[in-house]
């Protein structure tokens, strides 16, 4: 079995929205869409998610940002891999405004942005990070890692960040095992009270 790397594309929506919405919660009960779509029905949440990948503004959701890893024709993970520069707070609300989401959700992201680091402007950010279960020991987050920091470095990046939450450590040790090293942490008591975790970690590779 070997594993394809491709670009995601339109078609990847549904795969996409599954991805975001599982590495968001990252074991927890709520994540983010959660809370920024006020409800914990998966089916009208994973519908929202979709629209997200799709919309005019291109926030770092957009299905145009992700690799998607294929084992036997089956799309089995994905990474997300972004400009902080360019897909901006901005366009993130004007993403979730495209997908029905009213003025109110800033107050509601606010306690992850409250916990959020000063991130430099020509750093390339990773996340949504995840792949189907059953597929943990096949190497497919390795290859998609692997994909995406080539691609960056023949695009003149030598660093590049991820944030995860303090305690998450089996999601720590994959990264350091890949060369990634804690840069920041940021203990948030906001954050704590809302999904049970100190607060987030900042970590970079450089390559």
């Amino acid at each position: 079995m070997s594993i394809k790397i491709r670009n995601a594309n339109v078609e990847d929506a549904p795969f996409l929205a599954q991805m975001i919405l599982k590495s968001s919660r990252a074991g927890k009960k709520d994540g983010m869409f959660d809370i920024v779509f006020e409800m914990n029905d998966d089916k009208i949440i994973l519908d929202k998610l979709e629209k997200l990948t799709q919309t005019k503004a291109k926030s770092y959701c957009h299905y145009s940002n992700f690799l998607i890893a294929e084992l036997d024709g089956k799309s089995v993970g994905s990474l997300c891999s972004y400009e902080p520069r360019i897909s901006t707070k901005d366009q993130f609300a004007l993403a979730l405004e495209e997908v029905g989401c009213t003025d109110k959700v800033n107050d509601r992201l606010e306690v992850f942005y409250s916990c959020q680091f000063d991130l430099n402007k020509r750093t390339l950010m990773f996340d949504f990070m995840e792949e189907l279960d059953g597929f943990m020991d096949v190497g497919v987050l390795k290859t998609l890692m692997q994909k995406s920091l080539l691609t960056a470095r023949l695009k003149g990046y030598r660093i590049a960040q991820t944030i995860i939450e303090i305690g998450s450590l089996e999601v720590e040790l994959f990264y350091k095992k890949l060369g990634f090293k804690i840069a920041k942490q940021q203990e948030c008591e906001s954050y704590q009270e809302k999904f049970g975790r100190l607060g987030l970690m900042l970590l970079e590779i450089e390559f």
